[in-house]
């Protein structure tokens, strides 16, 4: 079976009702939204009439699979008390926004180390979750993105995801947003019918295929095992039409959102070439 939910990053100018309106314009089954600038602690408080309208939109689009992503400023581990409080607080109020809208999955890079030891910014950032899932409506779950390992961003290995949830205790609200531009340049070479089995085998292993429940499909300007993160359009960059092949006919995925992160006046060409590497199509060399 192909993959049935698949979508883009998509603007919310005049609302996150619009965003899907123009997620539905493109042809997304699915989308994800920001609900407030990615790039400042400060977010207007949510009215009723957005709500209203971001429902009526779900009903006149029929795109029921929506994830938010958070803001790019948090740092569960940042070494600055302020600006750990900050991050703290900008997350909690994320979640908060989403269960106001209905919204199931927040996806966050949760931290960085800068200078710390990896292995102490990971116990810093899973107890500041442990006390976030507690303090948070629990019809959001929260999924740590993996990340390409550049500069000192955590969870760029299998096995520091598996840290996190085994000192949160396996909450079954903490899951795991997988990033297939990402996991190439962190080292995990999903190129080949062989390194995408192995990929996913390690995964299923470290951390439980059950966790994952939304995927960042962008293939990678930079070379394999690079840690650079730098997204390219499906199919145009180095790791190629074979992995996304396999991405959209693999059956454990049908159900999962796989959500385009490229440049938006691509996103329809995407959506189409997955299509077609999916079967609804004849694929064309681009």
């Amino acid at each position: 079976m192909s993959a049935k939910l698949l979508g883009a990053h998509v603007p919310i100018k005049g609302g996150l009702g619009n965003g899907l309106r123009a997620g539905k314009a493109i042809g997304c089954d699915a989308v994800q939204v920001f609900t407030s600038s990615p790039q400042q602690w400060y977010a207007k408080p949510v009215s009723n009439e957005q709500v209203f309208d971001f429902k009526e939109a779900q009903k006149e689009t029929g795109i029921y699979s929506v994830v938010s992503h958070d803001s790019y400023l948090v740092n569960l581990c940042a070494p600055e008390a302020d600006m750990a409080v900050k991050s703290y607080n900008g997350l909690k109020d994320e979640i908060y926004r989403c269960a106001l809208y209905g919204i199931p999955y927040v996806v966050s890079h949760m931290g960085s180390a800068k200078g710390q030891p990896e292995e102490d910014a990971l116990l810093m950032v899973a107890a500041a979750t442990n006390i976030l899932l507690d303090d948070t409506p629990d019809t959001v779950t929260l999924l740590m993105e993996t990340t390409a390992g550049q500069g000192s961003s955590l969870n760029w290995q299998f096995e520091q995801l598996a840290l996190i949830l085994e000192e949160c205790h396996g909450n079954p609200r903490l899951c795991v947003c997988l990033d297939t531009c990402h996991v190439f340049a962190a080292g995990y070479d999903i190129r080949t019918p062989e390194g995408f089995t192995k990929t996913f085998e390690d995964f299923e292993r470290i951390v439980g295929f059950d966790r994952l429940k939304v995927v960042h499909c962008n293939d990678s300007k930079r070379e394999f095992g690079s840690r650079v993160d730098r997204h390219e359009h499906i199919g145009k960059g180095l790791i190629g039409d074979e992995a996304f092949r396999l991405l959209v006919t693999d059956s454990r995925f049908e159900n999962i959102p796989i959500l385009l992160e490229t440049e938006a006046d691509g996103h329809a060409a995407d959506l189409a070439h997955l299509r077609e590497l999916a079967g609804e199509g004849v694929a064309q060399v681009r």
